[in-house]
């Protein structure tokens, strides 16, 4: 898992995600059918410029220069290896440049040719993701948690679960009705976020509308991956699994207890079902005495994925095909958890992982309510990166908070929900028992190792930072290099997920934080107090601060090394060809064993953000930098101490805030 949420590059091009083709037809339709009576129920906005307008004429992802990925590669291995490390590297770098890795670029270059409508990481990275064998929870789930409603009254369970459906329905036939604004990165909106220029743009041809956007330096984001958010779900097969689709689907799964409900939230004309409906069909389950079952299905969804391809096998042979198709169809999953959260730690942990009972890790994303209100997304990684999940939790969260459709108070309809309400029930053998049990214990065991922690820095945040001419996220990047010297007394191999959206089927690339400038401020301020005046450690903090910012700028527009030698290293096993000393020397192993894997993410409808370590001996950070202070969510596992890393992350940005304020160092 690149690391939580790839949707994090859109300062500087970052902050997007990435999808594939989508179709927009009967747009006619849809549009008239915007301006009928039933409309403002129906859609949440009506977008001038049509959602996919601009994806035909995206640029695309250019394939790096062989020589630039060398030289970024080293520079990169630079902090991490002592002289003749480096030298091995070095030589190994250049053999490959000179010889097999020519050879393979050229090969790549030419596909990427062939391919013009998608991108050369794309189809590999999918391959990534969906042979994986791991379990996607932990390895690859991550969670954005909502704020709560500014209105307390409305962050009741049944209201806000019953709000965040209708939003959801909205969302979805907005999107497939085309009118879903498009997805535009503005660097100058008082420009290009004009009515004006929206009416003017609507008129350009698609195979144009790209150009005409970039003249007003705006930026359309890919938004092919967009499709996959609703009725979507990765289906466990042997040796790769398999993402499927069914926009026929109009039924909602509800999780509760680990017991599973299916009711229908659009109705045969494809109009949202009364609120008032919906209202009542998610009381009737939440009043279910039914029990929690003995063999609750859910937790297979968190076993290895070749183990839980059997056990699918098996529930199908033992007659459950039609079951599985429904809750495989489904428009989401709405997890309804009978706890109240007690804190931001018991919130992370519920809504990254839980009981394993009451989800379906396998659904392209679950929106998960506990019993006071608390609700976040979570989102199963291999069918796209965070930013078409981050926008829709953007819009849900707007539109519940905004134009909520049932209040507190709000009469349920006197409707026969248990006709309406079915409760899926399957046929299970002591193979699948047996089965089930040990899903369970697997996961029992895997997610007691997890620690989570946070932490709250509230001396300064983005703004003081501006004043000081740096980078915000550059500077939240030195404090963790900072806190693990200070804490392990090293520089390791650091992962920073950058969205590639500004092209078309763009995925992620990655920043690689940990550099040679980093690793000399590092060792200023933590290894070497009191030998460096305040004005040469302020010097060295604007060079870690450019040097961030031009490798980010470099991520954003497709020019890291990471996603180009890892298209060429699959390109030489798709061929089955011997792999370069470079893929095997210890160098590459150890840089692509990320112990600190960090995603930022700063949003109004995000109240925070959380993954697991992508190693067992690493950290899973989740930050954000806002105006005046910097939030950190950070994960680990029994090899590594959370507690200790924030309290030396917390130190790190105490001396260089007090170093910026013109402080020496205490």
């Amino acid at each position: 898992m690149a690391s939580l949420l790839s949707a994090q590059c859109v300062s500087s091009l970052r902050k997007a995600g990435n999808r594939i083709l989508f179709r927009t037809a009967a747009v006619g339709v849809e549009r008239r059918n915007y301006s009928s009576n039933r409309g403002s129920a129906e859609y949440l906005h009506l977008s001038v410029v049509p959602s996919m307008h601009y994806q035909k004429s995206l640029p695309r992802l250019p394939v790096p220069q062989l020589e630039d990925t060398v030289r970024r590669y080293l520079a990169a291995q630079k902090p991490l290896l002592d002289d003749e490390q480096f030298r091995t590297t070095e030589k190994l770098a250049q053999d490959f440049q000179n010889g097999v890795g020519k050879q393979l670029h050229e090969e790549l270059v030419a596909q990427d040719k062939n391919n013009k409508h998608t991108s050369y990481i794309s189809g590999p990275w999918f391959d990534m993701y969906l042979s994986a064998r791991d379990s996607v929870v932990l390895n690859f789930n991550p969670f954005m948690s909502f704020n709560p409603d500014p209105k307390t009254e409305y962050n009741d369970q049944l209201v806000r679960a019953t709000n965040v459906v209708c939003s959801a329905v909205r969302f979805m036939k907005t999107l497939r009705a085309g009118i879903l604004e498009p997805e535009v990165f503005h660097l100058n909106p008082a420009k290009s976020d004009t009515d004006g220029f929206k009416k003017f743009i609507r008129w350009v041809p698609s195979s144009l509308s790209w150009y005409g956007a970039y003249m007003v330096n705006a930026y359309p984001l890919d938004m092919s991956q967009y499709f996959r958010l609703f009725n979507s779900t990765r289906i466990p097969k042997r040796g790769r699994d398999e993402l499927f689709t069914d926009e026929k689907g109009r039924h909602l799964l509800v999780m509760r207890k680990g017991n599973m409900y299916v009711f229908d939230i659009v109705d045969r004309d494809g109009n949202l079902v009364k609120p008032a409906e919906i209202q009542s069909h998610l009381k009737y389950i939440l009043s279910d005495p039914t029990p929690a079952p003995a063999f609750p299905l859910g937790v297979l969804t968190s076993e290895n994925r070749d183990v839980w391809a059997g056990l699918r096998d098996k529930l199908i042979a033992a007659g459950n095909a039609e079951d599985l198709r429904v809750v495989d169809s489904a428009l989401f999953c709405l997890c309804l958890d009978d706890e109240s959260m007690k804190d931001h730690i018991h919130i992370s942990h519920n809504m990254l992982h839980g009981d394993g009972c009451n989800r379906w890790y396998d659904k392209s994303f679950s929106v998960i309510l506990a019993k006071d209100g608390q609700a976040a997304i979570n989102f199963e990684h291999s069918w796209g990166d965070g930013v078409a999940v981050l926008r829709f939790q953007n819009e849900i969260f707007k539109d519940t908070t905004e134009q909520p459709l049932v209040h507190p108070g709000s009469a349920a309809a006197a409707v026969d929900s248990a006709s309406a309400v079915r409760r899926l029930q399957f046929n299970l053998d002591g193979e699948l028992e047996t089965g089930i049990q040990k899903a369970k214990e697997n996961f029992d065991s895997a997610v007691s190792k997890l620690t989570i922690d946070a932490m709250e820095f509230k001396k300064g945040g983005k703004e003081q930072l501006k004043k000081s001419r740096l980078s915000p996220d550059a500077i939240a990047q030195l404090a963790f290099q900072m806190g693990f010297l200070r804490q392990y007394g090293q520089t390791v191999a650091t992962y920073e997920s950058c969205s590639t959206a500004a092209f078309k089927h763009g995925r992620t690339e990655t920043i690689r934080p940990a550099t040679i400038h980093t690793k000399r401020c590092s060792h200023a301020f933590v290894c070497q107090p009191g030998q460096h005046s305040v004005e040469q450690l302020k010097a060295m903090l604007s060079e870690c601060s450019k040097y961030h910012g031009q490798l980010t700028k470099e991520a954003a527009m497709g020019q890291g090394f990471d996603r180009h030698l890892f298209a060429l290293r699959y390109l030489a096993n798709s061929k089955g060809q011997a792999l370069h000393s470079l893929y095997t020397d210890p160098a590459y192993t150890a840089i692509n064993h990320n112990i600190l894997s960090t995603s930022t993410l700063t949003s109004p409808a995000v109240s925070l953000g959380g993954f697991a370590p992508v190693v067992p001996d690493g950290f899973g950070v989740g930050y954000g930098v806002h105006d005046d202070w910097i939030g950190c969510n950070v994960s680990s596992y029994p090899a590594r101490n959370v507690h200790e890393f924030l309290q030396c992350v917390h130190k790190s940005l105490e001396d260089i805030f007090t170093v910026l304020e013109g402080k020496p160092l205490s």
